[in-house]
């Protein structure tokens, strides 16, 4: 039997734990498998567009365990009362190819995906950051404003949306969650919700070549936190950013982000950072309080992996009814797998002859 968490069980675990400390767990994992970077065989994942979207493959193994997460993502769906992206993945041991943990994905990956936001921020936004502009404020907006609450210490909140509901969802969202010390804002604009920010933060979900924020809205100092540029086509970021003197571009993987990632935008010889070096010392991600940082996020199956190891421990342990699910047989001969459905036919039975012509 292999484990199974499903959407119930993963709220479950979540209300258990607290969002706020589920996302602070989350980045700690990610932290520590990141900086082990050269122990996993890495690829960038395996996409397949079409005219309104994507279905990608996240695979990543560190040799005891591997991974994949299935994820689409449809920009048009919302117009359908459906989801712009959905996933699931599997954990699995190397050694026999078992899986052990089939989970759902999609709240996952909000929640991995901000603690990797404000992991990355922890190590690249000035210490003294308190503001930050949303903008985008739709599936992924809550979890990205709770990361940063609780893990950078952020207390006003700039929020801007072109969709005046998504904003007004945010901000019900937020004031029933009563995050202590936390000011909201509704700005009429991006440039309104940008100007003063320490950090910016863009989640928007159109798939085209975008230009959420423009030159003049950057200022020195400024971090900014660019999740909604994850494939091809698909950026938030203005080129003319990203070639600023003052400007320190950091990426999960190098080799993903030059197809997915802001940086898609710039030449093969574009100067990029991969988070692992951050960590093991061997790159800075920040040089001086003025310097323009950029963390070009587009999410990496490292971050799933993680995000799936701990959700099969914290399974395993928590309170709550453990799930299996029957998805690998479990023979007595693991050559007779023919038994599953009947067994052998009987030796004596005749097969029907056929009318001579």
């Amino acid at each position: 039997m292999v484990d199974y968490t499903g959407i119930e069980r993963v709220r479950e675990l979540v209300t258990q734990t607290g969002t706020a400390s589920f996302i602070e767990a989350l980045a700690e994992e990610i932290e520590a498998d990141f900086r082990r970077w050269q122990e996993f065989d890495k690829s960038p994942r395996h996409a397949m567009h079409s005219p309104v979207g994507v279905i990608e493959l996240m695979p990543i193994s560190d040799g005891r365990l591997y991974s994949f997460k299935y994820v689409n993502g449809h920009p048009k769906n919302t117009s359908q009362g459906l989801l712009t992206v959905t996933a699931f993945g599997v954990l699995a041991e190397v050694d026999t190819g078992y899986p052990i943990l089939l989970s759902e994905l999609t709240l996952t990956t909000a929640l991995r995906t901000a603690a990797m936001s404000a992991l990355a921020a922890r190590w690249m936004a000035r210490r003294e950051c308190r503001s930050m502009a949303l903008i985008g404020n739709g599936a992924q907006s809550e979890f990205q404003a709770i990361g940063f609450h609780h893990l950078l210490g952020i207390r006003e909140l700039r929020l801007y949306d072109v969709d005046p509901a998504a904003t007004t969802k945010l901000e019900r969202n937020l004031a029933a969650l009563r995050l202590p010390g936390l000011r909201v804002l509704r700005c009429a604009s991006t440039a309104e919700a940008v100007r003063g920010a320490d950090i910016v933060t863009t989640v928007t979900a159109d798939k085209r070549n975008a230009t959420i924020l423009t030159p003049e809205m950057i200022e020195p100092g400024m971090h900014l936190n660019a999740v909604g540029g994850d494939c091809p086509g698909k950026t938030e970021l203005h080129a003319d950013i990203l070639r600023r003197p003052d400007a320190r571009v950091v990426v999960e993987y190098e080799q993903q982000s030059r197809i997915e990632g802001e940086v898609q935008q710039m030449p093969a010889d574009f100067p990029v950072i991969e988070f692992a070096e951050v960590l093991a010392g061997r790159a800075t991600g920040r040089a001086d309080e003025r310097e323009v940082t950029i963390f070009d996020s587009v999410g990496f199956a490292l971050e799933d992996f993680s995000a799936l190891r701990y959700l099969h421990r914290l399974h395993r342990s928590a309170r709550g009814a453990r799930t299996t699910i029957d998805l690998v047989p479990e023979l007595e001969n693991p050559k007779d797998l023919f038994t599953l459905i009947g067994g052998a036919p009987a030796a004596s039975r005749e097969l029907p002859r056929r009318a001579s012509a």
